[in-house]
């Protein structure tokens, strides 16, 4: 019985670390979104990753470090989830629910590109969390 219950707690464990792990890809998306948005957007990085040309980005810059600011805050939330462990599982479906919708909205309304790049991270993400 005793092999039994450690067999179980260890594959439970590494699901949950599998679903905090790609959780954590998440967050690092948003993280290198966020300096692109708020730091690259007029630098040749970012106007080649956004496919912007120098006078978008001027007149852009402010709202694209809004943008970035906000992926920032998804990451955070991300990040906060993961340090709270198994608790932070809600926390991480809150979040990651977050990005999919953000990022099903950008491919409806600016890039196609933006459901390879958030929401089917984040899908791959909630379900490896869901079934930790």
């Amino acid at each position: 019985m005793a092999a039994f219950c450690y067999a179980a707690t260890t594959a439970t464990g590494e699901s949950q670390m599998v679903g905090s792990i790609l959780s954590g890809l998440v967050a690092l998306i948003h993280l290198y979104i966020l300096v692109l948005e708020m730091f690259l957007w007029d630098k040749p990085q970012g106007m080649k990753a956004f496919g912007t040309t120098p006078e978008f980005a001027a007149a852009s810059k402010v709202l694209a470090a809004n943008q970035g600011l906000y992926n920032g805050f998804l990451a955070a939330g991300l990040i906060w989830g993961i340090w709270l462990g198994e608790a932070g599982d809600p926390v991480k479906l809150f979040f990651l629910l977050c990005v999919a919708v953000a990022g099903l909205y950008g491919a409806a309304t600016v890039s196609r590109r933006i459901l390879f790049v958030q929401t089917i991270p984040a899908v791959i993400a909630i379900i490896g969390v869901w079934f930790a």
